[in-house]
């Protein structure tokens, strides 16, 4: 079977954000509802923690070979949204993208877009942080180095970005990441959603984008184990930044350009 076209594609996106509009009006506060947000977060907090284990496993060959350690880490941390988009998870990064092209048909009002991302949002963090708490602290994952120095270094260096470098690579990363979902659209088996989600995805870890998610669990991670970050440091410095980003290269440049390119008229 061929895959999907590119108008096919941005018509399968526009069905799936009005399905996950739908969700949030009716049924926001739903197990299901709940449950999908929650595993999108720890599924994208699952791939942060075997990018640091693969990436920062081997400091002596990285020393010498820069572009080691973020070609380890890219290479494993896509999992997280092959997961999402196989398993159906409702991810915010994702969402930022897939609800623009039935908001522009006015089939999806402008506040239940904000709805359904604030909500997932929140959802998101609730599982990323539940990933960082019992998963990686408790199960002592990132307890001694190099990992212990390596989650520590990489929270407190998100933490002091200047805030318009979080929002300009936020862009990078979601318009990577978005671009990763209308990919796995485009495909009809397990491989080719697979093979759609991996190369964006990787690319922009290996680039060192700001991805909003991930960084629900790489900078809580790094706290728990003594990071000198506040969670006041943490959301203003960080998160809030990459949110904004993330939005703009998901909706702008990927859920409006590709709606108006292919859904025009």
């Amino acid at each position: 079977m061929q895959i999907r076209s590119p108008k096919e594609i941005a018509n399968a996106a526009d069905a799936a954000g009005k399905v996950k509009a739908n969700l949030t009006s009716n049924n926001a506060f739903s197990a299901k509802f709940i449950g999908m947000s929650f595993a999108a977060g720890a599924f994208i907090a699952l791939g942060g923690l075997l990018s640091v284990v693969a990436g920062y496993g081997f400091p002596e060959a990285s020393a010498g070979n820069p572009s080691l350690q973020k070609m380890l880490s890219g290479l494993v941390f896509p999992i997280g949204l092959v997961l999402v988009v196989v398993l159906g998870a409702e991810l915010f990064t994702g969402n930022n993208a897939l609800l623009i092209p039935g908001m522009m048909r006015r089939d999806i009002r402008p506040s239940a877009v904000l709805k359904n991302w604030t909500l997932v949002w929140i959802g998101n963090f609730a599982g990323a942080l539940a990933m960082a708490y019992f998963l990686t602290y408790l199960a002592g994952i990132t307890a001694s180095d190099p990992y212990h120095s390596a989650i520590i270094r990489m929270a407190e260096t998100k933490a002091t970005l200047p805030w318009w470098v979080i929002f300009v690579r936020g862009i990078g990363a979601n318009w990577c990441v978005c671009l990763a979902v209308w990919l796995a659209m485009a495909g009809n088996t397990l491989t080719e959603k697979v093979a759609g989600c991996w190369i964006p995805v990787a690319a922009f870890v290996i680039l060192g984008y700001e991805h909003c998610v991930a960084n629900m669990f790489f900078i809580p991670a790094g706290m728990l184990e003594g990071a000198d970050v506040t969670i006041y440091t943490m959301t203003v410095g960080n998160l809030i930044p990459a949110t904004l980003g993330n939005i703009t290269g998901g909706a702008l440049f990927v859920g409006t350009l590709h709606g108006y390119l292919r859904l025009k008229g």
